[in-house]
């Protein structure tokens, strides 16, 4: 019909909805409900955002949540430095056989980043700790596990660390987790008079000078870093066997035993 409107010729269809619910009845499909596949937290993190610590260091087969007594031991070349952990064997000593992870940090940079690997081929990261600002000294680090997602942080306490160096761990939403604290106030204050001595004081890093760590949850002590006596490299035995109830991720330990060597100085 002249000047009918274009959408009338529509009606004159059959309608869908008859012909959709037939071919429905004859395939089954109208039995069938349709349902929305369950969302999958990722592996790792089923009721928490923060994934749980790795089933083990990939590449070395260890891992250190169900260990509590490691080795940190101290290669140090011109422009980098260079720590191997080693679980600790039957003698007390590092044990080769038992690689836990291979660190890198390069010196002079301006923002500090430091990198954990299964092994100096440095194939495969682990974790990683970096610095949030430039040359701060009350800066917090962030540590991040392989797939840069945050695990936790550690903070120098700059006012106490005049006098003992102490530090503040954190979990990933930064509630506090620990703090670590030079043993002896006695030895504390006599590497920083070393350090005034001309020509000696140069080299006061270099001393065999004790340099021990208590780690502190609500006043107990629940671990412990420990520099060998005697040594002029740097070796150090990290305890955590008081730690009975698990709660401190052990990949914070041995970020914070890497970085109050690497970071003493900031």
């Amino acid at each position: 019909m002249a000047g009918a409107y274009p959408w009338d010729a529509f009606r004159k269809l059959p309608k869908v909805g008859p012909v959709l619910r037939q071919a429905s009845a004859r395939t089954g499909l109208a039995s069938t409900p349709m349902t929305t596949p369950a969302s999958t937290p990722p592996p790792g993190a089923p009721d928490d955002p923060v994934a749980a610590p790795p089933a083990a260091t990939p590449g070395t087969g260890i891992n250190p949540a169900q260990h509590d007594k490691f080795v940190l031991r101290q290669k140090i070349k011109f422009v980098i430095n260079q720590y191997f952990f080693t679980l600790q064997g039957a003698d007390g000593e590092e044990d080769p056989s038992q690689p836990v992870a291979f660190v890198e940090q390069k010196r002079f940079k301006f923002k500090e980043d430091i990198r954990f690997y299964t092994d100096e081929s440095k194939a495969t990261e682990i974790m990683r700790i970096k610095a949030l600002q430039r040359f701060d000294p009350r800066a917090k680090y962030d540590i991040t596990d392989a797939q840069g997602q945050k695990i936790g942080q550690i903070q120098k306490i700059f006012g106490k660390s005049f006098i003992r160096s102490s530090y503040n761990v954190f979990d990933a939403y930064e509630n506090h987790l620990f703090m670590a604290q030079e043993r002896s106030l006695g030895v504390a204050l006599f590497r920083r008079l070393v350090g005034f001595i001309p020509y000696i004081g140069d080299f006061a890093d270099w001393l065999p000078i004790a340099y021990h760590f208590d780690f502190y949850r609500d006043d107990k002590i629940v671990g412990s870093n420990s520099r060998k006596f005697g040594s002029f490299r740097d070796i150090y035995f990290i305890d955590m066997t008081e730690d009975t109830e698990r709660v401190i991720d052990r990949r914070l330990v041995l970020a914070l035993v890497v970085g109050q060597d690497a970071l003493q100085a900031r």
